[in-house]
């Protein structure tokens, strides 16, 4: 997260009319109606309206300077707990904001006449951004899950399968309510997928180990296996060994249309090393 000092290129001991220069200096130069289609400039314009958010206001400018609220304006130490089963957790940040009425001071300039143009209509309000956590099982069936938002309201939060770690989902109007008449701001989930101890991902497919009884391994048989979809039975051929791989078609990640598949990489085991008829058999091998 920016520092707002930073952004607008001023000292912390800058005084309200050095901010204001420096916002609308910057503002002016970084306006998308000035830079049509340049994303990174409408990006930086939202940055540098985000700080003079903070800074042009003195009671949030102390908060900040006091380590009380973070660089998007969000009180520090914030966290939005999901609930509801399932390892849905989330924490709120904010992302940019309209800087107040010193806005309304530079669109005046930043066309002479302003024939043709049409005006800014009401500011949207602010998006809030939110870390959210969610388990393995999740992204292979997708789910539902209820989390806390920032202002204490509950929703219901539909997570598809297929999600990744580092995509976002955007929930429109479920932001900030605009202080100008405008619609609400949305609410952008970042997803971080929990890792699982034997479940892995491979595009589109799963893979995972079971373990199989010597016996089993030989003679052929089946044993009960945990999957992301739920428990099941899998069938053993005679003669399996280490390493064999089994494949069950569409029980990888359930993207409509084509599902994925789950590998069962299998992993002999035995039930009891020290069994004296193992062991006879072994050592008569051996000889």
């Amino acid at each position: 997260m920016a520092d707002p000092y930073a952004t607008l290129g001023i000292s912390r001991s800058a005084d309200a009319d050095e901010i204001r220069r420096a916002y609308r200096a910057k503002a002016k130069a970084l306006h998308p109606d000035l830079h049509p289609g340049d994303e990174a400039k409408a990006e930086a314009f939202k940055r540098v309206s985000a700080a003079f958010d903070i800074l042009g206001d003195e009671v949030k400018r102390g908060q900040f300077d006091r380590g009380e609220i973070d660089g998007d304006g969000n009180p520090k130490g914030f966290a939005g707990g999901g609930f509801g089963g399932g390892g849905f957790e989330g924490s709120a940040f904010g992302d940019s904001a309209s800087a107040g009425e010193a806005f309304e001071d530079i669109l005046s300039g930043l066309f002479r006449g302003g024939r043709g143009r049409r005006g800014p209509g009401p500011r949207k309000g602010r998006d809030v951004r939110y870390a959210v956590t969610i388990d393995f099982a999740d992204i292979v069936t997708g789910a539902r899950r209820r989390m806390r938002m920032s202002d204490g309201r509950t929703l219901d939060v539909s997570i598809p399968a297929g999600i990744e770690t580092g995509q976002t989902l955007r929930l429109k109007s479920q932001g900030e309510a605009s202080a100008y008449g405008g619609p609400p701001g949305d609410a952008l989930l970042e997803i971080s997928v929990n890792s699982h101890t034997n479940w892995t991902r491979d595009g589109d497919d799963i893979r995972m180990s079971v373990p199989v009884p010597l016996e089993t391994a030989v003679l052929g048989g089946t044993v009960d296996i945990d999957t992301p979809s739920g428990p099941i039975v899998l069938k053993v051929p005679e003669g399996s060994d280490t390493g064999a791989v089994l494949r069950l078609r569409g029980k990888g990640i359930q993207k409509a249309g084509k599902p994925g598949n789950l590998y069962a990489r299998l992993e002999v085991t035995l039930n009891d090393p020290s069994d004296p008829e193992l062991r006879s058999f072994a050592s008569s091998r051996r000889s």
